[in-house]
């Protein structure tokens, strides 16, 4: 504005000034809310990350007491893309020291199973003639689909709890196993039955739909009835979470992932200190510690659960 002098001006002038200083004030008074963090002060849950070689030779050094069991059987299963078969993987890199892949995986994202089989997944120890396996062994399973007559049937699981599925056993989604299908297994050994059977689910699915939920629920009940211990996998963490995908030590600062196990434990009924946060590895093509620790984290806490059991059995 141009002042030519006067009292008009003096009080434009004055009126002026006095308006910015009240926006200041207002300012200082209201000021802009810092965006709140995404992740918690200090970690929800300890993890020890320096503790990788005790909790690996922990696991390597494992072995059934009972004569008539020589491998310690974990079961997975979970949705399509949830990434069991690359948490078998995962745990073989980790178990061995070096990249492996023993179970097929798909990179792709498909509503779909990659796997059809019933697979028994071995980790060998040593090379040449002195190799053997170590005494702990996954099943991969045909992954929980939508609706009625996709993915692997409810009944089918249950069934290989009790270790009447025979290896390589092509599952149909359309029938469940009878015990006239040549995969059915009706004289199952100690060792042919699940130990601990382990739900994995993905970080990274916004929502799970309820006929899948209904069927997980199911299997559930049907280990509990066995005394099967139980527990659960959440990957993609680092998918899910930015927090996580910058530092992988966030895992247990993270709100958001800590909100996601807290509903997943509501929705399935697997208690908080079941279910475990890992990633598996995917674009790397070494080993990371990082990555190490999280995954020993939960396989320490299989082989005590499914040891447990099979002391009682």
């Amino acid at each position: 504005m141009l002042c030519r002098g006067g009292d008009g001006c003096l009080f434009t002038l004055q009126q002026s000034s006095s308006n910015m200083m009240n926006r200041f004030l207002r300012r200082q008074e209201n000021p802009a809310e810092e965006p709140e963090s995404k992740t918690l002060d200090d970690p929800w849950r300890e993890l020890r990350w320096g503790e990788k070689q005790m909790n690996l030779q922990y696991v390597q050094e494992y072995k059934p007491e009972k004569d008539d069991i020589r491998y310690l059987r974990v079961l997975l299963y979970g949705p399509v893309g949830s990434g069991k078969s690359s948490f078998i993987n995962s745990v073989s890199n980790v178990i061995r020291g070096r990249m492996t892949i023993p179970a097929l995986a798909s990179a792709m994202t498909s509503d779909q199973s990659f796997t059809k089989r019933y697979e028994t997944h071995k980790f060998i120890k040593g090379r040449g003639s002195t190799k053997t396996f170590y005494p702990l062994v996954f099943n991969d399973i045909m992954g929980l689909e939508d609706g009625t007559d996709r993915g692997v049937h409810a009944d089918d699981i249950k069934l290989a709890l009790k270790g009447h599925v025979k290896e390589g056993h092509k599952f149909n989604p359309v029938a469940p196993i009878s015990q006239n299908d040549p995969g059915y297994n009706p004289t199952p050994s100690a060792d042919d039955k699940v130990h601990v059977l382990v739900c994995v689910m993905s970080a990274n699915t916004p929502q799970m739909n309820s006929s899948v939920l209904e069927k997980m629920k199911s299997i559930r009940e049907a280990a509990s009835d066995l005394g099967i211990p139980q527990m659960a996998m959440m990957t993609h963490i680092d998918e899910a979470c930015g927090e996580i995908e910058k530092e992988l030590k966030n895992v247990y600062k993270s709100k958001y992932l800590k909100k996601k196990m807290k509903d997943f434990s509501a929705a399935v009924g697997i208690p908080m200190n079941c279910i475990f946060p890992v990633k598996n590895y995917s674009e790397e093509i070494d080993l990371n510690d990082d990555i190490d620790a999280l995954i020993l984290s939960a396989l320490r806490k299989m082989v005590d659960f499914g040891d447990d059991f099979i002391e009682k059995i």
